[in-house]
């Protein structure tokens, strides 16, 4: 495989996800990762809420599910899933979705300057399983049900406008977004053994009302081109989405999903698998594979949610494995970067920096009880790159 440059990852601006940004690279290692020393250190012993992280960080409890967020009237919601954090003004918005069946739905956590609570509230209300979704640059959060036929919601962090049901994205059983400002369009995950990976073109850009779904076409093979097809019938029925175009790439179970510099990375869960897309030249390739690590012991399993930092490092969350997320660095090498201990039955989510890039929250969607009411949502803060 050819040595790969790894654009670096997301800019800090006014929302969460990264849109754009200064094109750096670095290629130590050929694609993909390979494990060594992370650029942050070892993982100290656990920390007072159970968690190892390198010297220098800290972490808090945000919030936990079935009790009140402290300082507001707003019950945290069960089993706290993707996220996304929001410029506000001098601070910042961090929404959560709840996968759950019944009720479902999404929940914010308002900060100020100093990183104080000021606000909880819901932002989403009666869908099911609202598992991951993702960012966009006019500032929403688009909220996917991970359900056969599941939809996408557009919603308002702020909790002022109501959340709108996005049809044209298409019924299948959605997990992660990724909008690309450069292209104008919307990357979305299936979470499904034999699920596509998709594009929704909206007819304008900043509304996702009308538009054109897609799904990525490509050989078998872990490298190559790929091209776009258009898809049939949005609506899943009677012939699911990712059964209606010969030809389309099957990918095991698509989970996290961060666009950054023309390139949009993405993993699938059935294979312990990160994908990138590289959009200026249409190929794509794996940035990280745990069955092609050298020496045994690959420290990242279990993938699933991803975001990434200004410095370009990748951060993966683990459903299962050791409980850890861990890094992936601009020159191939992959870490821990911290370990939750005390909850082998629960898995990490939401992974999301603050606009400064100086605080990542995420949350432990069944924490130390294993129940989907017993989430918790962590912050943590220290010297992060930049």
């Amino acid at each position: 495989m050819e040595r790969r440059t790894f654009l670096r990852g997301a800019v800090i601006g006014t929302s969460a996800a990264a849109f754009g940004g200064t094109l750096m690279h670095g290629a130590a290692y050929a694609a993909p990762a390979q494990k060594g020393p992370g650029p942050y250190g070892a993982l100290g012993t656990a920390d007072a809420n159970g968690i190892q992280l390198p010297s220098g960080f800290t972490s808090r409890v945000i919030a936990r599910s079935g009790q009140v967020v402290s300082g507001t009237s707003y019950t945290w919601h069960n089993a706290p899933d993707g996220g996304a954090c929001f410029a506000d003004g001098t601070g910042w918005i961090y929404v959560s979705n709840s996968e759950i069946s019944t009720g479902g739905g999404a929940g914010a956590v308002k900060f100020n300057s100093s990183g104080s609570i000021t606000g909880a509230y819901r932002i989403l209300s009666s869908t099911r399983n609202n598992c991951a979704g993702g960012a966009t640059p006019w500032n929403t959060w688009l909220s996917c049900e991970e359900v056969s036929l599941g939809y996408v919601y557009e919603t308002d962090p702020w909790g002022v406008k109501a959340a709108v049901r996005r049809d044209a994205m298409g019924r299948f059983k959605h997990e992660a977004a990724a909008a690309d400002p450069v292209r104008k369009v919307i990357y979305m995950t299936e979470d499904e053994s034999d699920g596509c990976f998709y594009r929704f073109i909206p007819t304008t850009w900043g509304d996702l009302s009308a538009g054109t779904l897609q799904v990525l076409k490509a050989g078998t093979a872990t490298s190559g081109s790929f091209t776009w097809a258009n898809v049939p019938d949005r609506d899943g029925s009677p012939t699911v989405t990712r059964d209606q175009v010969s030809g389309a790439k099957i990918f095991n179970g698509g989970e996290g999903c961060h666009y950054a510099n023309d390139t949009v990375w993405f993993t699938t869960k059935g294979d312990n698998r990160v994908w990138q897309l590289n959009l200026l030249n249409s190929t794509y390739e794996l940035a990280y594979d745990d069955s092609l690590v050298s020496g045994g012991g690959a420290p990242l399993t279990g993938v699933d949610n991803v975001t990434g930092s200004s410095s370009g490092d990748l951060f993966v969350a683990e459903d299962g494995g050791n409980m850890e997320i861990c890094i992936i660095t601009p020159d191939d090498i992959v870490a821990p970067f911290l370990r939750i201990t005390g909850q082998s039955s629960s898995e990490i989510c939401g992974p999301a920096f603050s606009p400064d890039g100086k605080r990542l929250y995420f949350s432990s969607q069944r924490g130390t009880t294993g129940s989907s009411s017993g989430g918790i949502t962590y912050e943590v803060t220290g010297p992060f790159r930049s």
